[in-house]
């Protein structure tokens, strides 16, 4: 944040189904993000049902919530920008502003988005969402992940998702690598002024734990080449 706004630190639940959403509420997470594909064939893969299957398990989650309380709902359209299968992610992002959801993702789950994509798609998304905080996943399979954070962040996306170390990944997502790495990205917003209440030196060495306990390298690019050194204005008296 440019004002230096910090966050408070949240636990959110990922709810793929009914069962996932009553082991959130057991587990008194602060946020149950619920997926839905932009695709059948994803979906039936990912999660064995249909986009309007899907759609129908978020409809029921947001009932219940407004009957017995829980936490607070959000919604993740999982490969948003691109699909092996196919897609139709703003009809599901209309449904997800139906429902109530007051925060809606778009991933790039198979990292095959570019910014100029990510404009589009973000413009058309809070056209039949236009109440909803928009958050922007993205995974840096095609090295395009920074580039589209930076584009979704000058298209005024609320939140950005990141992983220390740039890991994840997804079976369904042919060629899969992990998210784009929380410290790569922070690097990256401070130096253009951003700030973001983290530690970046913190994050590097955090990076490296991961990548010891897994036994392989960590792909984040700052985790190889450290830090830069903070830009200095020159004086006069060297111009």
């Amino acid at each position: 944040s440019p004002a230096g706004e910090r966050c408070s630190p949240s636990r959110i639940g990922l709810v793929l189904n009914l069962r996932g959403w009553e082991r959130a509420v057991a587990a008194g997470c602060d946020e149950a993000n619920v997926v839905v594909c932009a695709t059948d064939g994803f979906g039936i893969r990912n999660q064995g049902a249909s986009v309007a299957e899907q759609l129908a398990t978020l409809e029921a989650i947001a009932t219940d919530r407004a009957e017995r309380g829980g936490p607070a709902l959000s919604a993740t359209i999982s490969v948003a920008f691109g699909c092996p299968f196919e897609a139709q992610v703003v009809e599901v992002a209309r449904a997800c502003a139906e429902a109530g959801v007051t925060e809606i993702a778009l991933a790039d789950t198979i990292g095959a988005a570019d910014p100029w994509t990510v404009r589009a798609r973000m413009e058309a998304v809070r056209a039949v969402a236009p109440g909803a905080k928009l958050r922007l996943h993205f995974h840096d399979t095609r090295n395009t992940g920074l580039a589209n954070a930076a584009a979704a962040l000058e298209a005024g996306a609320d939140v950005l998702d990141a992983s220390c170390g740039g890991i994840g990944g997804c079976p369904f997502a042919p060629g899969a690598t992990g998210n784009i790495a929380t410290e790569d990205l922070v690097y990256m917003l401070e130096r253009g002024g951003w700030e973001t209440g983290l530690d970046l030196d913190a994050l590097i060495e955090t990076a490296g734990w991961i990548g010891e306990r897994l036994g392989r390298p960590r792909p984040s690019a700052l985790s190889r080449a450290g830090r830069f050194p903070a830009a200095r204005q020159p004086s006069l008296s060297s111009v």
